[in-house]
């Protein structure tokens, strides 16, 4: 009887593991998470575009010499450089993307931004670390320049 009761023990674990790859369209839910901030961005909507990110203090955004930590700090940032007096937001637009998948519920995210400005246009490199989380894939930390 124990050994019956330990062999269905073992036919369970692997329901119960987290699997050791990623499902064939984590890539794909890891770029509609970029889609739909482009999508948020370019009609102005910054809660929106911060809803790719992970809401809890320990978010890091790093961009340029500065670090930012927390969610709400790091709509701040963005509210004040793209919605504070005289700014724009432009439209946005992301580039070159290479998702690699470094495990079954976390991504590396490489590419390009671009804002074409009503003068101007700006752009730079980002590199995103996502974690996929009950409430989809979110973005746990950015390192972006331009």
């Amino acid at each position: 009887m124990a050994l019956h009761l330990a062999a269905c023990g073992l036919a369970l674990l692997p329901a119960l593991l987290p699997p050791l790859h990623p499902t064939p369209n984590a890539k794909d839910a890891v770029q509609k998470v970029l889609d739909d901030q482009v999508v948020a961005w370019n009609r102005r909507d910054l809660e929106g575009f911060m809803a790719g990110y992970w809401k809890s203090p320990e978010l890091s955004f790093y961009s340029g010499g500065t670090k930012t930590a927390g969610w709400q700090a790091t709509l701040d940032r963005y509210k004040k450089k793209y919605q504070g007096e005289g700014k724009e937001m432009g439209k946005l637009a992301f580039k070159e993307i290479a998702i690699d998948m470094i495990g079954a519920d976390r991504a590396l995210v490489r590419g390009r931004w671009h804002l074409t400005l009503t003068k101007d246009s700006i752009g730079g490199l980002f590199t995103l670390v996502m974690k996929k989380m009950p409430e989809g894939w979110r973005i746990i930390h950015d390192h972006t320049s331009n």
